[in-house]
């Protein structure tokens, strides 16, 4: 995802305009505060002291030594271990009172079949102290042309090795801080080995200003919003953001919204109005966007080039050997390539800290299974990659056909756009040119568009050049939340 992300950034058209800000002024906010009120969820509240093994209560853990590893003969994969038995690198959890419950590692869910990244995005600032409020996991399976993409939310509390119990957000500066192996990075890696079983073998961290950056030599990206969403956002980037006069509250979508960097990076960030679960949805559709405008240009012969201009903007383990060594393997990957997954309710569950921290507690059984499916090679995915349909707005609504492009691509369906023969359809269509007319097939399709009666049109085809054809009417809704589709 680094190289793809990196090559994605060749793409600016040539002397092109700036297009306008796709936002609608709503009203102004005499009354704004740019800072985020922390998010406490609702709905799920754990049983009082009740903690998985990964996730023992702050009091259990008072790290104040670390064991050194010692070799040990292999192990049983479905097996608990200790987590030296893993990662040699890892100090194994310590114990400083007699009874202390000691933290588990998850056993590893990756093989050495994909490729692991960990996306990183910073608020990192000269001279300030910083958090890694934006993780996002990719794992590649770079020969099947498959991706997981797997959200953590930066309040995920969980086991940091020599630190202790904390926010997963933290660990990057205290590897920094403390001397770790590896630094930052390598205290990341190791704390997302420790507490989620997957091998990060890759890092990219970016900061604001060089995602601002990425996204202008763009020329702004493409981002398919489909439900609409509104949040405060400071009149120009250049206001002071300490004066609330200088908010405004600003609504995007639905529809194929432009975005320069400054709007992508508020896109992506901001959570007044909503939580950092939505948040880490909006990431990655951004994420989605840039990987698909690498997929449809040629930019892969300009990599030296790329790794040049943005090996300052981009930090990151990855090479420029590493970068060419992945670069043909881009041939394998289409739009539908993408499965999203993201930690949130019901596999975390909201707690508060005895120092009266709000945080998110993992649920093991919950979250151990989402993982297991996000980290498994997706047969179901490989059959629908093989399903190409063509898309075709049938109303006046502008981009419908795109959103509901995107919609279909989350749920590993393959698509193309095409022009409508009218714009008046009153109900959306479904023409299947298969030989087989499978009617599963089509109530899947239906289902993930969430369609309620479309009319089918059976035409057997085949010479055709694919599978299906979706007309959308004036009873599409295009709304829809990601972790809703299967995948």
């Amino acid at each position: 995802m680094s190289a793809i992300f990196l090559q994605a950034c060749s793409t600016a058209p040539q002397g092109s305009g700036s297009a306008p800000l796709p936002f609608i002024l709503i009203t102004s906010a005499p009354n704004a505060s740019p800072t985020p009120t922390p998010f406490q969820p609702s709905l799920y509240t754990p049983t009082p002291l009740s903690y998985s093994l990964n996730t023992p209560s702050p009091e259990q853990i008072l790290p104040t030594e670390t064991a050194s590893p010692t070799p040990i003969p292999p192990i049983d994969p479905t097996a608990t271990v200790d987590i030296s038995q893993l990662f040699p690198t890892v100090a194994a959890p310590p114990i400083s009172e007699p009874g202390a419950v000691v933290p588990t590692a998850l056993p590893p869910l990756t093989d050495n079949e994909t490729i692991n990244f960990l996306l990183i995005g910073s608020d990192k600032r000269p001279g300030a102290s910083y958090r890694t409020d934006t993780l996002v996991i990719a794992i590649v399976w770079h020969k099947e042309g498959q991706v997981a993409l797997i959200s953590i939310p930066r309040d995920l509390w969980i086991y940091i090795p020599t630190v202790g119990m904390q926010r997963i957000n933290t660990a990057y500066q205290s590897g920094e801080i403390n001397g770790y192996a590896g630094g930052g990075p390598g205290l990341l890696k190791d704390t997302i080995a420790y507490n989620l079983g997957i091998r990060i073998d890759h890092t990219a961290m970016v900061e604001f200003d060089g995602f601002r950056r990425i996204v202008d030599t763009l020329g702004g990206v493409e981002v398919p919003v489909s439900c609409a969403y509104t949040d405060w956002r400071l009149i120009d980037p250049s206001y002071d953001p300490e004066n609330e006069n200088n908010w405004w509250l600003y609504t995007v979508g639905p529809g194929q919204i432009h975005m320069d960097g400054d709007l992508a990076l508020w896109y992506a960030r901001s959570r007044s109005k909503s939580n950092d679960f939505d948040r880490g949805r909006r990431q990655q559709e951004v994420i989605r966007t840039l990987f698909n405008k690498a997929l449809q240009t040629d930019t892969f012969s300009k990599i030296p080039q790329l790794y040049n201009d943005f090996s300052s903007t981009i930090l990151t383990d990855l090479g420029l050997g590493d970068l060419l060594l992945m670069s043909p393997y881009a041939l394998n990957f289409t739009n539908a390539n993408i499965r999203g997954y993201y930690i949130r309710p019901p596999y975390v569950s909201s707690w508060i800290t005895p120092g009266g921290a709000s945080v998110l507690l993992p649920n093991e059984a919950e979250l151990g299974q989402m993982l297991m499916e996000a980290t498994t090679l997706s047969t179901y995915a490989v059959e629908r990659k093989s399903i190409t349909m063509d898309v075709q707005n049938g109303t006046t609504f502008e981009a419908w056909d795109a959103l509901a492009a995107s919609r279909l691509n989350y749920a590993g369906y393959q698509t193309s756009l095409s022009n409508a023969d009218r714009r008046d359809y009153v109900s959306s269509v479904i023409v299947d040119f298969t030989p087989g007319q499978d009617p599963n097939q089509r109530q899947s399709i239906i289902s993930v568009l969430n369609l309620y009666s479309p009319n089918i049109i059976s035409l057997p085809d085949t010479n055709s050049p694919v599978q299906y054809r979706v007309i959308l009417g004036y009873d599409y809704e295009p709304c829809f939340q990601p972790e809703d589709l299967s995948h």
